[in-house]
């Protein structure tokens, strides 16, 4: 017997214990971190029981008649157990299905969960959507390196690297975002119009919340930041979840340095270093500066889909 349970907050540490256990490796999928924009969006998570016991849960969130896997996430579909099978999988779907229509929604937008953050093989999702004639509406291109089976750097990064250890550049771990978050709005609005996605106060309360997950590295020049980024760590991905450097750190090299630094010594043990999305429109315009320099340091693409599908 299947039930469904729509997810409220007196449930947060079952689902965050049933995620810990599960086939996905990140903690974006605790409540802590989806709850906290909760005011931007009409949570709609569920929680699937197979003969009582918890066995896949859905971030999700409702606009209109739409059931979202989750707007305010990267990636998201069903999270299962170790013990969930495909024909578990098919039939959790067809129950989800039936329970969001019943509450009066007609389509599903499905984020789908990119392999690197796997800890085992979970495509079932992906053969399910094949069976309900979803469609294929975004790709955004990643790019990441496999720790085990590094490409070199091109040598436009090791020259920039070089030419910031001449400078002088310093590479410190920070826990105070202020001064890089600085360096990256400035950057944001002057090539794209933008702001980050996170504010300085919501990153804050994130680092403070997840300390070993979310963490941040700064470029120093003369004791000013020049370049940064922020890393989301998992236990076998690094995801470049922010990098920025103003003029003066474009000009010594400063994010070659540091990301040699993150890449061969800090992060090696770690399965995947993923740079993240160089794609804009959902995926229809490719940034080819911005990945030309993320594959200069031996990353290569790892898709991150999204799909629809009507009930």
């Amino acid at each position: 017997m299947i039930e469904i349970i729509k997810y409220e907050s007196s449930r947060s540490n079952e689902w965050d214990n049933f995620v810990s256990n599960s086939r996905i490796d990140s903690f974006i999928f605790f409540r802590d971190f989806m709850d906290y924009h909760s005011h931007k969006f009409v949570d709609f998570s569920l929680m699937i029981y197979k003969k009582g016991n918890l066995d896949a849960v859905i971030p999700g969130n409702i606009d209109n008649d739409i059931f979202y896997s989750h707007q305010g996430l990267t990636y998201g579909g069903v999270i299962t157990s170790v013990n969930s099978k495909t024909v578990d999988i098919i039939n959790y779907f067809n129950t989800i299905n039936i329970f969001l229509k019943n509450n009066g929604l007609k389509r599903v937008v499905y984020k789908s969960i990119p392999y690197i953050y796997n800890k085992l093989p979970t495509q079932e999702d992906l053969y399910v959507l094949f069976k309900l004639k979803a469609q294929k509406i975004a790709c955004n291109i990643s790019s990441t390196i496999y720790q085990n089976n590094k490409l070199p750097f091109i040598e436009l990064r090791k020259r920039g690297s070089k030419k910031a250890k001449v400078n002088n550049v310093e590479i410190i771990k920070t826990t105070d975002f202020r001064d890089f978050w600085t360096v990256l709005e400035d950057n944001l609005i002057a090539t794209h119009g933008v702001k980050p996605v996170h504010t300085i106060n919501e990153i804050t309360f994130l680092h403070k919340k997840f300390p070993d997950n979310i963490v941040g590295y700064t470029c120093l020049l003369d004791s000013k930041v020049i370049a940064g980024c922020v890393l989301f760590v998992m236990k076998n991905v690094v995801h470049v979840q922010y990098i920025s450097a103003n003029d003066k750190g474009k000009e010594v090299g400063a994010l070659d340095l540091l990301f040699e630094n993150l890449i061969i010594e800090k992060y090696n043990h770690k399965d995947f270093f993923d740079f993240g999305q160089s794609t804009e429109q959902m995926g229809a315009v490719l940034n080819e500066n911005l990945i030309f320099q993320k594959e200069g340091f031996g990353a290569r693409g790892v898709c991150y889909d999204t799909y629809k599908y009507d009930i």
